[in-house]
């Protein structure tokens, strides 16, 4: 059982909360109990699950990286996006999430992203149950 969804982005770099969407396919799906995977078939985006509180902790997050990989033309890839697969290599292309009485666990300030490396562009997202 999976479901996928679009996700829009504006910017080259951005990292957007879909918690609500993942929200909306487990109870679509009829998740009770159990485990769900939320997949990024990508190679210049990523899923992660971080603070969705405070705003600044994306921005931090997207700053290191963007320290830690710069976009650079030294790169052997003649696409001009091997930031992008650098940085979706190391978020990762997925996440499990726990469903417990039809509702995601996930912590207090989490929220579960997907990152934007590549953008902008139309994406898709697929939840799948376990």
């Amino acid at each position: 059982m999976t479901k996928t969804f679009s996700v829009r982005t504006r910017s080259r770099t951005t990292f957007v909360d879909i918690t609500a969407e993942v929200r909306s396919i487990v109870a679509d799906l009829g998740v009770e109990d159990g485990a769900i995977v939320v997949y990024c078939p990508h190679t210049t985006a990523a899923i992660t699950i971080n603070e969705s509180a405070d705003p600044d902790v994306v921005r931090d997050v997207i700053g290191k990286l963007s320290e830690l990989v710069p976009e650079s033309p030294a790169f052997f890839h003649a696409e001009g996006n091997s930031d992008a697969h650098i940085k979706s290599s190391l978020i990762g292309c997925s996440e499990t999430v726990l469903v417990r009485d039809g509702d995601l666990v996930l912590g207090t300030w989490q929220g579960i992203f997907f990152c934007e490396f590549d953008g902008p562009r139309s994406r898709q997202v697929v939840v799948g149950a376990l």
